[in-house]
């Protein structure tokens, strides 16, 4: 499909909506892309994945215990 766009003050485009339905792209963001001379648009879709809740359980515990001991530096520092 194409269609005759026109490009408005600040670099405004409107798609149309037939344009957008045809390309699967919703009210959102969209991914932008130079090459070759053409300017690609492509839906954003986030992807969804599995992790494992254990791992990042453990990460957590890690990152707090590390925080606690730079805070338990600085206020010693402050101290005296």
């Amino acid at each position: 499909m194409e269609v005759l766009l026109r490009i408005r003050k600040k670099g405004v485009l409107i798609l149309p909506k037939s344009l957008r339905e045809a390309a699967g792209i919703e009210e959102g963001e969209v991914l932008a892309e130079a090459r070759d001379g053409f300017i690609v648009l492509r839906p954003f879709k986030l992807k969804e994945v599995e992790v494992d809740r254990r791992i990042v359980d453990e990460l957590l515990r890690e990152e707090g215990e590390l925080e606690r001991r730079k805070m338990n530096g600085i206020l010693r520092e402050v101290g005296g």
